[in-house]
C-alpha cells in the first residue's frame, strides 16, 4: 500500500464510507457535472456596447493601454501604430494561433513578425487573448501549442487583441465558456489571467512596472467579429 493510500483509506475510516461506495461516487460525480455558481457581482451584466466600454475603462485603470479598431484588418496598423508611439522596433514575436495568421500583416510592409516562443531579446509580443472580463478589465489567455504562454511574460511589451464579442460581464462566464470549448476534463495546461502590466510594491511600497513580466500592456479590441 502506497502512502497516498494509507492515508485515503484513514480518511475513509474516519468517515465510515466504504472506498467504493456508489452512492459515495454518484454524488460526487453529480456535483462535478452540475457545479454550483457562487455569488456574481451585477456590475459586469450590462449590455454590449456598455459592456465593452465597461471593459477598456477597467483596464485603462490599472495602467493598460487600449486602442479600438472595427475588424481584424485593422490590427496590423494598430500594432505598427503603438511600436513607433513607443519608438520600438519595427519587430514583434507571435505563436502561430490562426485568428493572428489571418490577419493581413503582409500590408504592414515595414513590420518584421516572427513566430514560436519567445525569448530574452523579443521585445514586443502579440497575442491573442481567448476572452476578456469586463469588471475587471482582465484577458484570458489559454495555452496551446498555438499559444506560446513565454509570449505573455517574456518580451517588455506586450500587446493583446481580443474580440469584443468575447468580452464577458464577469470570469465565471469565461470559465464556462472555456468548459464548453474545450470540455470538461480537457481544459488547457494553463490560463492566464492577466489584469495590467506586471507590477509589484514589495520594495518601499514604490510601485514597480515590469517587475514580473511585460512592463506595459496594449490591448488592442476589436469591434466587429
Amino acid at each position: 500500500m502506497s502512502g497516498r493510500d494509507a492515508i485515503l483509506g484513514k480518511v475513509r475510516a474516519s468517515l465510515g464510507a466504504a472506498g467504493d461506495d456508489a452512492a459515495r461516487r454518484r454524488s460526487v460525480a453529480g456535483r462535478l457535472d452540475a457545479a454550483p455558481k457562487g455569488v456574481i457581482p451585477a456590475r459586469g451584466q450590462l449590455g454590449g456596447k456598455e459592456r465593452i466600454e465597461m471593459f477598456c475603462q477597467m483596464a485603462e485603470k490599472v495602467s493598460a493601454t487600449v486602442k479600438r479598431v472595427k475588424k481584424d484588418a485593422n490590427v496590423p496598423a494598430a500594432v505598427v501604430e503603438y511600436l513607433r508611439s513607443k519608438n520600438l522596433p519595427a519587430s514583434v514575436r507571435m505563436g502561430a494561433d490562426e485568428r493572428l495568421a489571418a490577419m493581413p500583416w503582409e500590408k504592414a510592409r515595414s513590420l518584421e513578425v516572427t513566430h514560436g516562443p519567445a525569448g530574452p531579446d523579443d521585445e514586443v509580443g502579440v497575442s491573442h487573448a481567448y476572452a476578456g472580463v469586463a469588471e475587471t478589465g482582465t484577458v484570458a489567455l489559454h495555452s496551446g501549442q498555438d499559444n506560446p504562454t513565454t509570449v505573455n511574460f517574456l518580451p517588455e511589451h506586450h500587446i493583446v487583441v481580443v474580440k469584443a464579442g468575447d468580452i464577458a460581464g464577469d470570469l465565471e462566464a469565461v470559465f464556462d465558456r472555456l468548459r464548453q470549448t474545450f470540455g470538461k476534463g480537457q481544459m488547457p495546461r494553463t490560463l492566464n489571467l492577466v489584469t495590467g502590466p506586471s507590477r509589484s510594491g514589495d520594495i518601499e511600497q514604490k510601485l514597480l512596472l515590469g517587475a514580473h513580466g511585460p512592463r506595459a500592456l496594449h490591448l488592442i479590441v476589436v469591434d466587429e467579429g
